[in-house]
């Protein structure tokens, strides 16, 4: 399982409850799309999972950004996911930086806004905030093989389902 996360704004602690807690835990590969916000947040979600790929958020401090890359590009199970925060990407940026890396999934946060949205060649995924949701829901991505092909679920911190998609693989 992959599991995606984002928008932490903490300062102190990782702020992981419940099934995003559990998602993060038991993963092979977790994603973060930006804003832990300081050194501590990223080193207690890190300690957290087996493996981090992390990007830098427009609200991270100098010494978050100095460690992690604006975009990164991870391949898991025969697929290309792109990871970027997406404060400075637009639909067509994000749809170009797809093609760019020629990318099967993008991950964005900074909305705060869970969403599952297919550009027909590429699949969208922004997990939303499990910690700072704002105005929206609180969520979190999930990804695991479902009859060989990708399944992508957001969730709830309390597990309940939001929203699914299927990536062929």
């Amino acid at each position: 399982m992959l599991t995606v996360i984002s928008d932490t704004h903490g300062t102190d602690d990782h702020r992981l409850s419940g099934r995003t807690l559990d998602a993060v835990r038991e993963a092979d590969h977790v994603l973060h799309a930006g804003d832990f916000m300081t050194e501590r947040v990223l080193d207690a979600i890190d300690a957290e999972c087996d493996e981090l790929t992390g990007v830098v958020g427009n609200n991270d401090r100098p010494a978050v950004r100095a460690r992690l890359p604006d975009v990164a590009t991870v391949s898991w199970e025969g697929l290309t996911i792109v990871v970027v925060h997406g404060h400075e990407h637009t639909e067509t940026a994000l749809g170009m930086l797809a093609r760019q890396e020629n990318a099967d999934i993008v991950v964005v946060g900074h909305s705060h806004k869970p969403v599952l949205t297919d550009f027909g060649g590429w699949t969208l995924v922004n997990p939303g905030s499990y910690a700072d949701p704002r105005r929206y829901q609180p969520a979190h991505a999930e990804l695991d093989v479902m009859a060989g092909d990708v399944r992508v679920r957001l969730r709830s911190p309390d597990g309940t389902p939001i929203s699914t998609t299927i990536v062929e693989r």
